[in-house]
């Protein structure tokens, strides 16, 4: 009698024509363990090279079966791979107490060969390689998914999954120690397609750095250095622009404003990648999207009060900020989710998450370019109207290169959303060149922050003077210095004043200056501002930039008949004796002269 039978048990016998993984042992998954693919209780004792044996309780009747090799990706089918029904197990059709049966062949799946060419320095020497991935329902520390190394300190493995999209992730054992970008930061997915493999073709990889073993230091990446650099730099503006003793108080609180939001949400687009605090506080990631529409909206208020002195009353205002609104509407649901499970759906690229990423990305683009162009035309608006006004053009300058940004952040955005469609139509191949995509509108974003701090410390007159715009066009004096005005200039100061102010024109020419500002001028005269304002309104009938510029006028007079200037343009002397723009010098000398400068040119011939 069988030495099974004796203690009552019935012996199922396998053989096995040919394995998919040779060195992997055999499973039978069934109805009594749940149809668990890989339980240890159920493994299979190997008796030669093709035959498997397992001892099953006599007790035991009525059940469904199937063998595997660890993994619903390896299961067994018949000869040509064709899907094969389950098994049933019947006490009757022994022999001896023995079941013989066959593995004819294995369901015919998608086979992927991954070489892994090379693994980071810092690796530990007995460090275990794993892969997890969507074609082992993403398990970690699964041996039967552990690299096999190499002679040569490379590793391999071959991966079979009824999936004919690849999703993986390299690991050693722990989501803690997940491979990582060179930087150190978390990586997406890997994707792989099996249209894109040949038969027998290995794909080869390299695992740049593991997130665990990633010093502080080759954390911050180049990228993270200048964002946290322009950060700190608007932290620090925000402290400096108030305490610019000015006239134009209500404008800089929007700009601390404007600052602070900016700085905000790149300070966290660095720190909230930082794996400690991903693992702290892992939503503190979706806090710089909030980018994507409050920045625009304040920019265009801090515009319009800049320029216009023009305020915003709240039903003006509140409807700017229903995108944002909405924005966060989306947002709570994660928001409100346990922490372990938003990293999970951060690490697998989960569609909800990244389909909510990409609709309010692709809406914001839009969003911006409305705003560019309400920007824009705001600023054409007051060049148009308002600049033959003025004797420098600080303002437009400043405010066209925070636009030129603007632009370039939405160009670019407008291109990662030609490569979201390419990367989501091959299946995530080109996921490497998104990120940096992405990268490079946080560049352009901070990059802001540059052009203020060095507005702030060029022109700092842009945040401390706003002359407010009356509705004739005019530039309005502050309260302060037209109470100061009031009172009248005597004939025999009058006259002092201007052969003061004549002879700093004569022998200093201040108006050569393409920025020169009634402050500049007073400190010259040694007079107060206003009081320069008021001499110049009275004793030569002419606002200060008419006056500037009416110097400016008879100085490129001169120089047209210098010989020093015959290699010149009209333009370019124009910019010697002090103006700045084509448009506000041929404004300029229009009005003075009844002619352009091309017309008085000619008239001399």
């Amino acid at each position: 009698m069988p030495l099974n039978t004796l203690f009552g048990q019935i012996r199922l016998e396998v053989k096995v024509d040919t394995l998919l993984l040779p060195d992997q042992p055999i499973y039978m998954a069934s109805t009594l363990n749940n149809w668990n693919p890989k339980d240890p209780q159920w493994k299979l004792r190997k008796i030669n090279k093709n035959t498997y044996t397992i001892d099953i309780s006599e007790d035991v009747t009525d059940f469904e079966y199937k063998f595997t090799q660890g993994n619903w990706n390896i299961v067994e089918a018949r000869r040509d791979g064709s899907l094969l029904p389950n098994r049933f197990f019947d006490e009757t059709q022994t022999v001896n107490g023995t079941k013989y049966l066959t593995i004819a062949g294995w369901e015919q799946r998608p086979e992927f060969q991954i070489h892994v060419t090379k693994v980071p320095e810092n690796t530990p020497p007995d460090a275990a390689i794993y892969i997890s991935g969507n074609f082992n329902n993403w398990e970690i520390k699964d041996e039967l998914f552990r690299l096999k190394k190499q002679f040569d300190g490379s590793y391999k493995i071959n991966i079979f999954s009824k999936f004919e999209n690849l999703e993986y992730k390299f690991h050693r054992g722990d989501w803690n120690s997940a491979e990582s970008w060179k930087s150190g930061k978390a990586r997406p997915n890997r994707m792989l397609h099996e249209k894109e493999v040949r038969p027998n073709q290995e794909v080869e990889v390299e695992i740049e750095n593991w997130e665990d073993l990633s010093s502080t230091f080759n954390f911050f990446s180049l990228i993270d250095l200048i964002l946290l650099f322009a950060a700190f730099q608007g932290f620090l503006l925000m402290i400096v622009i108030p305490t610019m003793q000015d006239f134009n108080r209500e404008a800089n609180r929007l700009l601390v404003i404007l600052l602070g939001l900016a700085s905000f949400f790149l300070f966290f687009k660095v720190t909230g990648y930082y794996r400690d605090v991903a693992n702290w506080l892992p939503k503190l990631i979706l806090v710089p999207n909030f980018a994507l529409f409050t920045f625009a909206p304040v920019f265009y208020f801090y515009l319009h009060k800049l320029l216009f002195k023009k305020g915003f009353t709240s039903n003006q205002a509140w409807p700017h900020f229903i995108l944002p609104a909405l924005q966060f509407l989306a947002y709570i649901p994660y928001f409100f989710m346990d922490g372990k499970r938003f990293q999970h759906k951060i690490v697998n690229n989960e569609a909800d998450l990244k389909w909510v990423f990409s609709v309010t990305f692709v809406i914001a683009v839009f969003s911006n370019l409305y705003y560019y162009y309400k920007c824009r035309k705001a600023i054409r608006n007051y060049s148009e109207n308002y600049i033959h006004e003025t004797a420098y053009h600080q303002n437009i300058n400043y405010l066209s290169a925070v636009l030129v940004i603007f632009m370039s952040c939405i160009v670019l955005g407008l291109f990662t959303c030609v490569l979201f469609v390419v990367n989501t139509w091959q299946g995530g191949q080109i996921t490497e060149l998104l990120e940096n995509s992405i990268n490079l509108i946080w560049i352009a974003f901070s990059l802001i922050g540059f052009v203020l701090g060095y507005y702030a410390i060029h022109q700092p007159e842009i945040f401390k003077i706003s002359h407010e715009v009356t509705t004739e066009g005019e530039m309005a004096l502050p309260e302060a210095e037209t109470a100061r005005s009031r009172s009248s200039i005597s004939e025999n100061e009058l006259e002092t004043f201007r052969a003061r102010i004549e002879e700093v024109m004569k022998t200093e020419k201040p108006f050569r200056n393409p920025n020169l500002a009634l402050n500049d001028l007073a400190t010259l005269v040694k007079t107060p501002s206003h009081t320069l304002s008021k001499v110049i309104r009275e004793g030569y009938d002419k606002n200060f930039f008419d006056f500037i510029n009416s110097y400016r006028i008879e100085e490129f007079k001169e120089n047209i008949s210098n010989p020093r200037y015959h290699n010149y343009t009209l333009l370019g002397i124009a910019f010697e004796v002090g103006f700045n723009s084509k448009t506000a010098f041929n404004r300029s000398f229009k009005k003075m002269t009844g002619q352009t400068p091309s017309e008085y040119y000619q008239s001399r011939k």
